[in-house]
């Protein structure tokens, strides 16, 4: 246990296998969405920082976006794939002085390191693990921005937008609802943590969850890794796929999934009536059949009851009325993704 963690204890933080669960009231912890902002530690997801003077041409070499793009004031969704065109990660990636930051799910990064470094041979590349040292809140609510205004001059205004300042630095999110991620250090999140709670409910990593599903943002866990191709997952729509950047690993697959084919599944937002949180990679199948014909991206319990969850789904069973796409028996009922996909 880590000196943050032993913080959040301090705080009511209740932790399941180092993952933040809970303050103590998940259930009204999740209605605050509703009408409070909130606040939780995204020490579930791990950061690597890649440097060298060869990083940048190195990872353009490896991601589905133009890293080239990244400069300074601004993020990006890139994948990382397999020579298959299936995604090994996706990453919240961004720059930071010399040098370039790759956020994913801790239970990806170790083999994401190793595969990574397995590419350098001879650049003058540098990758290394700084998920103890820099820490992640995520912020949320219709109020986020004017309580980040509060401690700094400047707050991100429009999705992916990043600002810097000595103590932190601020990206804005995608979605309808407010979000922010705070980056800083153990030195200096104290204070930022205090001041942000004064007038947030501080929640566990389920209502995050929650918020990200309802932007419609999938993620690759250690369950799914190489299951998805990145249109799959929507990748397109989320601007983290450049069809123009040159070649990376698994180029020629995306590229022939874009000009030359339909494609035939995407991630889609649904929800189901059950108590039980489903596991990302859990089939779907259609009633009284047993072929499957998608699966789920990623779940997490809904403010109103049940379930709600990303799940990448071929689209011909979703655009049928005569079939009905099932879960562990229980029917998907299908709503709208807050962006549009081509």
């Amino acid at each position: 246990m880590n000196q943050w963690h032993e913080y959040l204890i301090t705080q009511g933080a209740i932790f399941q296998e180092d993952i933040l669960d809970s303050f103590g009231d998940a259930k009204n912890e999740l209605a605050a969405v509703n009408n409070s902002n909130v606040l939780t530690s995204l020490n579930h997801l791990g950061i690597l920082e890649v440097s060298g003077e060869d990083a940048l041409p190195f990872l353009q070499g490896q991601l589905t976006n133009d890293i080239k793009q990244l400069n300074g004031s601004n993020s990006q969704f890139t994948g990382y794939c397999n020579p298959k065109g299936r995604l090994l990660a996706l990453f919240l990636a961004f720059a930071h002085h010399d040098h370039l930051h790759l956020q994913m799910p801790k239970n990806i990064l170790e083999p994401i390191i190793k595969r990574l470094k397995m590419y350098v041979l001879r650049s003058k590349v540098v990758i290394t693990d700084k998920s103890d040292d820099i820490l992640c809140f995520g912020v949320a609510g219709q109020d986020a921005e004017n309580m980040l205004g509060h401690l700094y001059k400047e707050v991100p205004k429009v999705a992916k937008q990043l600002v810097t300042f000595d103590d932190a630095t601020i990206l804005k999110l995608n979605g309808d609802t407010p979000r922010f991620h705070v980056y800083t250090n153990i030195q200096n999140a104290e204070r930022i943590w205090q001041s942000l709670s004064l007038n947030c409910t501080k929640v566990g990593k389920s209502v995050w969850d929650f918020l990200e599903i309802q932007a419609g943002v999938p993620e690759v866990v250690s369950n799914t890794q190489e299951a998805f191709v990145p249109q799959m997952l929507n990748l397109d729509a989320l601007d983290g796929i450049n069809f123009k950047k040159g070649c990376y690993t698994g180029q020629e697959i995306v590229a022939r999934t874009h000009y030359l084919g339909k494609i035939k599944r995407r991630t889609q937002l649904a929800h189901i009536d059950t108590a039980i949180i489903p596991n990302a990679g859990d089939l779907i199948h259609l009633r009284n059949h047993e072929d499957q014909i998608g699966q789920i991206v990623r779940a997490a319990p809904a403010i109103s009851g049940g379930v709600e969850v990303l799940v990448e789904i071929r689209l011909e069973n979703l655009e049928s009325s005569s079939e009905t796409p099932m879960w562990n028996d229980i029917p998907l009922e299908f709503k709208s993704l807050p962006y549009a996909l081509n």
